[in-house]
């Protein structure tokens, strides 16, 4: 059996109150992609704010990799080998993609081994030809695909994506599903996303989350099917 790279134990998160989320028990194993699915409001973006340490939970615990990360800040997290990609942009716009890539990666390698990273990821995500532009120049789907580098840059064990496919053209996406796609074969992938076509296209398992809690767990197409999943969620906006 593949090993238990990523696991929640009751994990709830109170604002007031409100229960954003329930109790939530969860497991990933090494090299699969799940993507998090739900209504607003259903607590999935809170969950993920909880593993990447955007906040602390009000009860329960986070473990990586046997190691309990419940309480660590965001920083202390992507040292494990953690790699994250939130809503907000983690960007340098002031210096080139390759120099963006390459600081990502000195920060778990040498120089001389960092700008050997900085070149091979440069190539994976096909930024060849916008490696020597400044960042804040860029479009912005090319401006993810940066930030995915950054992310890919330290040859992460795990990656946690919020929304990496958001404002991004069907050229855009079909890139970042083929870049997503080879990243498992090293790293476990968590994507919190929206668009049900992305969803479609790049997921195998899926979590959907309701009310604070997990609602079904399974394959896309199973998931996708479920009457009580179509209820709550299909047809409206994740």
């Amino acid at each position: 059996m593949a090993e238990t790279v990523l696991e929640t134990s009751g994990l709830t998160m109170t604002f007031g109150g409100v229960t954003a989320c329930d109790a939530v028990d969860f497991k990933l194993k090494a090299r699969e992609l799940r993507c998090l699915i739900g209504p607003n409001g259903a607590g999935k973006s809170t969950f993920f704010k909880c593993l990447t340490g955007l906040l602390k939970p009000t009860s329960g615990a986070v473990f990586m990799q046997g190691e309990e990360t419940t309480n660590w800040h965001t920083h202390e997290i992507s040292s494990l080998g953690v790699g994250i990609k939130t809503q907000v942009a983690s960007v340098l716009d002031g210096v080139t993609v390759h120099e963006n890539i390459w600081l990502a990666a000195r920060r778990f390698f040498s120089s001389s081994i960092a700008e050997t990273k900085a070149k091979e990821t440069i190539e994976r995500l096909y930024l060849g030809d916008i490696a020597k532009s400044n960042v804040g120049q860029l479009a912005h789907g090319e401006r993810q695909r940066v930030e995915l580098g950054i992310v890919a840059a330290g040859d992460p064990w795990l990656v946690l994506l919020d929304e990496p496919a958001a404002g991004m053209t069907s050229e855009d996406v079909d890139r970042m599903t083929e870049i997503i796609r080879e990243m498992t074969t090293t790293a476990a992938v968590i994507i919190v996303e929206h668009d049900m076509q992305f969803i479609r296209s790049i997921a195998t398992d899926v979590t959907v989350f309701h009310q604070g809690g997990i609602l079904l767990e399974g394959n896309v197409e199973q998931v996708m099917s479920d009457e009580t999943v179509r209820n709550v969620y299909l047809g409206k906006k994740a």
